[in-house]
């Protein structure tokens, strides 16, 4: 496991260091890749001690953080957190059969708003993304945009393999986006 830990607006101390990797390698049993954690460990107005955590394994990435006034109880925290999420994950991953690994390549561009808004013949691209995509169910595609904190997540539907995309409703609810063959 390869743990870089941050230290902002305070001294960095072994001790933390050494409470820190006790505390993330707890993980470990429930992930038996290799995991990269990137630790983030802060202190604002001298009073607010948080805890962020961003862990890289297995094809996912799970986020956390927590807030306390004691770094050591916010570490707790953030890694108590970070517990109940894998624990999920691997709940839900145990209750649906694996798939062939079946990947498709699916590009993401960034196009300038400029570009439209004057009504030039060719938006101007800014960025452009290519990666894989694996065949998710719905329930795995809503799960992994859990833990990732995103609000979308475009995926190949493992039982009709077309790209489709799950997103966040305003009212807390998803939304599935189906493609329809004409």
């Amino acid at each position: 496991m390869q743990i870089a830990v941050t230290f902002r607006h305070m001294e960095a101390s072994e001790a933390l260091k050494t409470y820190l990797d006790e505390k993330i390698s707890r993980v470990k049993k429930y992930i038996d890749e290799p995991i990269d954690a990137q630790v983030v460990l802060s202190v604002e107005k001298k009073i607010r001690h948080s805890a962020e955590v961003t862990l890289v394994a297995k094809g996912i990435t799970i986020k956390s953080s927590d807030e306390t006034n004691d770094m050591y109880a916010a570490i707790d925290g953030m890694v108590d957190k970070l517990e109940r999420q894998l624990k999920r994950y691997k709940e839900k991953i145990k209750k649906h059969k694996p798939g062939s690994e079946r990947m498709r390549q699916v590009e993401k561009t960034v196009y300038a708003a400029e570009s439209i808004d004057e009504g030039s013949p060719e938006p101007v691209i800014i960025r452009s993304q290519s990666f894989s995509v694996k065949p998710l169910s719905v329930e795995e595609a809503v799960m992994q945009m859990d833990l990732l904190n995103k609000t979308f997540l475009v995926f190949s539907d493992a039982t009709t393999d077309e790209i489709s995309v799950v997103y966040r409703r305003k009212d807390g609810n998803y939304g599935l986006i189906v493609p329809e063959a004409r």
